[in-house]
Formats: structure tokens, C-alpha cells, sequence
């Protein structure tokens, strides 16, 4: 478990104001956002057969070649489309020279879709493919491979939220997109700079869109913490079906 040096309130409030910019939450009245019917699970490309693939279904040659060639585990976030808030989420493991599909989950996304060019506040998640490296959250370690940062201070919600969204950030995983590998999730540096955005984070499902992260049912969280190992160097790769295609 990493252990910061900050002081309490230092970290109080870097914590909350990089949950309030990025993962917020996603139900009307809190910020604006509108639920969503969850994707029907199974329903990425390729659902059928699941062993044995030579690639990983639904995603082109563009967001291919940028899956590093060591990387043994891919977490592919298939969105239903451009605007949508839907998503279905599978983990990919890869054998040899061949891929099998383990799970899959619904999901949301940014409650108002995707973007190839994503910036502060847009409320779409970032399309294309990042590392996965770090874990964190307000429970204990649930025996996470990747460095696990337990904070209650750092990842509590804010209580203003609606209750559906308070145990959003118990379990997340942070997304590399402009964030520092290495460090807990909640680390509020960018690399890009403040307008670019950041703290996209895969995290707990509540039920609709997303401020830009990626939800996931707690089941689904709960494995990938387990089972992403840094020695089979994890990705996601994300975005809409189309953009994820070409």
C-alpha cells in the first residue's frame, strides 16, 4: 500500500477538487447528466467464439498498433456510440500468440460520449488506448497487483452527491491519460496541463454516465483489481465502436 506524505488537508483537497473535474457524477441535479439503459452484456464485436482469438474484436489497426507488443492483458471499453453514455467493458488475456475474452460487464462512460480531442469538462471520455498502473480507493486492499493506494480522504465523494453516487471512487483504477504513472490515482498532476483534462478513472458503476471515467458494476471492479498484473503490462484501450474500428 502507498503511503503519502501530505498532510490530511493538503490531500482533502486535491483529491476532491480532481474527483469534482473528471469522475463527477452523472444523475440529474448533480451534473446534469441523464441515466442511461445499461448495454446488453456480450454485446462487443467478436462476441462469439471467446478463445483463441488472433486479435482483439472490434478494435482497427490504428488503436492496434498502439497496444505495446509486451501487454498480456487489454481492457477494451466498447462505447454503443458517439454521444451515448453506454458502454460494454471486457478483459482480454492474451496466450501465446492468441487472445482469449475472461469477462464482460456494462458499463457507462461520459455522460455525453466520446472525444478524440478530450478537454476539462467536456463530460466525454477520451478515445484511444493507456496504461494501466495504478489502484486505489476507500476500502482496504482487496489484493490488488497493481500498487494500491487506500485513502478515505483521498477518494470519499463529496456528500453533496446524490446517494447512488457516494460509493462511486471505493474502488478505481486510475486511467493513464495525462496523470503521472506511478503515483495514486488521486495525484492531481498533468503532465498536458490543466485543459486537457485528467483523473479519468475506471471506478464503481452508478447507474448513468460519467464526468469522463469509466463505470463498472462492483463486481467487475473487484476482479479487475485483482486480476490486473503490472508484470502483463495492462491497457485499455476505449472508445465508440466506430472510432474503435478505424
Amino acid at each position: 500500500m502507498r503511503i503519502s506524505g501530505m498532510p490530511r488537508s493538503s490531500l482533502v483537497a486535491v483529491a476532491l477538487a480532481a474527483a469534482l473535474t473528471s469522475c463527477g457524477s452523472g444523475t440529474q441535479g448533480a451534473d446534469g447528466g441523464t441515466r442511461d439503459s445499461p448495454a446488453k452484456a456480450g454485446s462487443e464485436p467478436g462476441a462469439s467464439p471467446t478463445k483463441n482469438l488472433t486479435r482483439i474484436p472490434g478494435v482497427g489497426d490504428r488503436l492496434r498498433r498502439q497496444i505495446p507488443a509486451d501487454s498480456r492483458q487489454v481492457v477494451a471499453v466498447y462505447g454503443r456510440s458517439e454521444d451515448s453514455a453506454t458502454s460494454t467493458v471486457a478483459l482480454f488475456t492474451r496466450h501465446g500468440a492468441t487472445w482469449d475474452r475472461e469477462r464482460t460487464w456494462s458499463a457507462h462512460n461520459g455522460r455525453k460520449g466520446w472525444t478524440t480531442d478530450h478537454h476539462e469538462d467536456d463530460k466525454r471520455s477520451p478515445v484511444g488506448v493507456f496504461t494501466l498502473s495504478d489502484a486505489g480507493g476507500v476500502r482496504a486492499d482487496p489484493g490488488a497487483k497493481l500498487p494500491y493506494t487506500r485513502s478515505a480522504a483521498a477518494f470519499t465523494a463529496p456528500r453533496s452527491w446524490p446517494k447512488t453516487h457516494w460509493h462511486d471512487f471505493d474502488l478505481v483504477i486510475a486511467i493513464d491519460y495525462n496523470r503521472v504513472k506511478g503515483t495514486a490515482p488521486s495525484d492531481p498532476t498533468r503532465p498536458q496541463g490543466r485543459s486537457k483534462g485528467g483523473s479519468i478513472w475506471l471506478h464503481l458503476d452508478h447507474g448513468s454516465g460519467t464526468s469522463g471515467c469509466v463505470s463498472l458494476p462492483e463486481q467487475g471492479m473487484e476482479h479487475l483489481v485483482r486480476t490486473l498484473d503490472p508484470e502483463r503490462d495492462p491497457v485499455i484501450v476505449m472508445g465508440d465502436r466506430a472510432h474503435l474500428e478505424t
